[in-house]
């Protein structure tokens, strides 16, 4: 018998909480009308009920005990946005012992502990919605696990984090350094107090672990991806890159590669024409190539309010509607068997274009001896530009190589950086385009 209204419980009412309920009470005719029965807000969970987050809300809807909404039988579907593993894990598993579908937002959760959620929602024949763990308003997942299904992904690019992506937009665009950039960031609310997770590339390589599994059946495997911030980019850096005709970005790299995955998040120079290069500031977007489709790209804001609401209230819509219509698990889990026969290639097996920024005596030689040792390594130079000649002093010595494998780059790093005509360590970077 099918129910008259699906119900919805929030657990967590801090700024995509509030996104959320603003959407579901503001829109709740219209999304009636687009659903052919109510979709009703029935409880909302947080420690704090008092502060003002600009909503007004129906009497009693706010409780500070989340087991008001996980033990409520009336309530279909649990939204679990409080973030961080614990108790959130403790939480969703709850929920779904009592027979309640899932939504969440929870990256960091669901990359390393997805499998365990996924497993206990397949035994109970609930649904889990994650679309705004990824890449905000973009609806990404949606898009790999049902508009792609056709197809093969062989590659995918992401410019995932938008805190990241507004700091490097800002030394781009305004010649300043990282912590300038940062600082500002942090005064517009675009990073956090501890930004660690954005800035070192750790918030990212938790959404790509989720997109590896959603391409690729991959098992999660946060703990195998490798991951680097932007923290050592420099102005300098930036400007060489333009002079060399690119751009920096923090990118998570996947790439389907003799049977194996790539699967890597670091600063990467990309061709300053291509799409994703010119996403900028808080923005996200995320780069796929597939064997039917070729290569397409989506684009949007990649967190915040509404448009994170906005990602939440859609998994909503959809599980609302599989109950209605007796189709839950149509979808099974992210939509790909787990292929364990896939394994995460080595960082040092793989192969790039190289950006390398020496810091050298400027001295007749110099450059003989730095490219002797790169030769030795298997790592042909494509270009050069020394600047700022200061006889007797360290100068910036830039070179671009053609591909080349990561293993060589390192060896024929340490043995530069040991020259003592080089003052302190090598600045590389990994770079995204067709070898010339």
């Amino acid at each position: 018998m099918k129910k008259s209204a699906i119900s919805v419980g929030i657990i967590g009412f801090g700024t995509v909480g509030t996104g959320v309920a603003k959407i579901l009470l503001k829109k709740e005719k219209e999304l009636q009308e687009r659903l052919g029965f109510p979709l009703l807000l029935k409880r909302i969970a947080d420690t704090d009920t008092k502060r003002d987050r600009g909503i007004r809300l129906p009497a009693d809807l706010l409780t500070k005990d989340a087991d008001v909404v996980l033990n409520d039988p009336d309530i279909d579907i649990v939204v679990e946005l409080i973030g961080g593993i614990h108790p959130a894990k403790e939480i969703i598993l709850k929920a779904i012992r009592n027979g309640k579908h899932v939504v969440t937002a929870n990256k960091a959760l669901i990359a390393t502990e997805g499998k365990k959620i996924f497993d206990a929602a397949k035994k109970r024949r609930v649904e889990v919605g994650l679309e705004a763990a990824v890449a905000g308003s973009i609806p990404v997942i949606k898009i790999i696990r049902e508009a792609l299904v056709g197809n093969t992904i062989e590659a995918l690019f992401g410019i995932i984090n938008g805190t990241s992506n507004y700091i490097l937009s800002k030394m781009t665009e305004e010649s300043v350094d990282f912590s300038t950039a940062l600082d500002d960031a942090k005064a517009l609310g675009y990073a956090e107090a501890d930004p660690k997770f954005d800035i070192e590339g750790i918030d990212s390589a938790h959404k790509l672990a989720i997109l590896l599994s959603l391409s690729f059946g991959a098992p999660f495997s946060f703990s195998k991806i490798y991951t680097e911030g932007i923290t050592e980019i420099t102005p300098l850096d930036i400007q060489f890159a333009s002079e060399f005709g690119y751009k920096i970005k923090l990118l998570a790299i996947a790439k389907l590669v003799d049977s194996e995955i790539e699967a890597r998040v670091h600063p990467t120079m990309l061709p300053d024409d291509s799409l994703i290069s010119n996403v900028n500031g808080v923005f996200n977007a995320v780069y796929v190539e597939g064997d039917a489709i070729g290569q397409a790209l989506y684009y949007g804001k990649g967190a915040g309010e509404m448009p994170t609401g906005s990602a939440v209230v859609s998994d909503i819509v959809d599980i609302a509607r599989n109950i209605r219509t007796g189709a839950a698990e149509r979808i099974r889990g992210l939509g790909m068997p787990v292929n364990r026969k896939l394994s995460i290639r080595k960082m040092e097996d793989i192969s790039s274009c190289y950006y390398l920024r020496f810091s050298a005596l400027d001295k007749p030689g110099v450059l003989s001896r730095i490219s002797g040792i790169l030769g030795g390594c298997n790592i042909s130079i494509k270009s050069v530009i020394q600047k700022d000649r200061k006889k007797e002093k360290a100068v910036p010595l830039v070179m671009m190589t053609h591909k080349a494998r990561e293993k060589d780059i390192v060896l024929a790093l340490k043995k530069i950086n040991k020259l003592p005509v080089v003052s302190g360590k090598t600045l590389f970077i990994r770079v995204e385009a067709k070898d010339e």
